[in-house]
């Protein structure tokens, strides 16, 4: 499948740009036009160009473009918990989760277009008690096949991200052969890209090929905790 345009305009960023210097609710509503024009219609336009693609690749994997409950993450902010009470966020998330996932946490695909950073990850970020230990246990018993897994996504353009645990997780001795990986917090990897890449035609099938070469990864988790890839 090949696209005939770009999805996403210059605008888009604009908009970005001009959100974070005005993250008011009077200057959103002013301008959600823009938003509609900008960020939002064109994330659906990307979401249906993918679809089909990552079909291809799992169909475990959904790609919704429904306001609620869809790919696109929702623009507004949760700050009932945060001394940041700007109500938007100045980035666009986009996820195509496991249909068994209820929440972003779930191993998945995102993408991530920002100002100043935009990227793509595949994985678990932030991945509950039960999940996390699951994932370690699958890495203690499929040492082998994890090595390579991890030395494939940890050679640029590729990395495996997110923080680890200072000392052994419990349960888990500290001179064990996998120790430093079964440290780990998150278990994702994330290919970074510029704008003009977001801007590009070629945009959907390079999503579509970064989930192609992530599937191995995908399927190990997924695999882990007792789910379809």
């Amino acid at each position: 499948m090949t696209t005939t345009a770009a999805v996403f305009g210059p605008g888009l960023f604009d908009f970005l740009a001009e959100l974070e210097l005005n993250n008011r609710r009077d200057w959103f509503e002013a301008n959600r036009e823009r938003y509609e024009s900008e960020l939002r219609e064109p994330a659906f336009d990307l979401i249906r160009a993918v679809r089909p693609l990552l079909e291809q690749i799992s169909p475990a994997i959904t790609a919704r473009d429904a306001k609620v409950g869809g790919s696109l993450m929702r623009i507004h902010r949760d700050v009932r918990f945060s001394a940041d009470k700007s109500p938007y966020k100045t980035n666009v998330g986009i996820q195509f989760r496991h249909r068994a996932g209820k929440d972003v946490h779930a191993p998945g695909y995102y993408i991530h277009l920002s100002l100043d950073d935009c990227f793509f990850g595949a994985g678990s970020w932030g991945p509950d008690r039960d999940a996390l230990a699951a994932y370690r246990e699958a890495i203690a018993e499929h040492g082998e096949q994890w090595t390579k897994l991890a030395r494939r996504y940890q050679t640029a353009p590729w990395r495996i991200d997110g923080d680890k645990l200072k000392r052994p997780p419990r349960g888990w001795s500290a001179d064990h052969p996998m120790i430093e990986e079964l440290k780990r917090k998150h278990i994702i990897a994330v290919q970074t890209f510029d704008q003009e890449a977001a801007l590009s035609e070629s945009f959907p099938t390079q999503i579509a090929q970064w989930c192609k070469e992530t599937a191995p990864l995908m399927h190990f988790l997924c695999t882990a905790v007792a789910l379809d890839f």
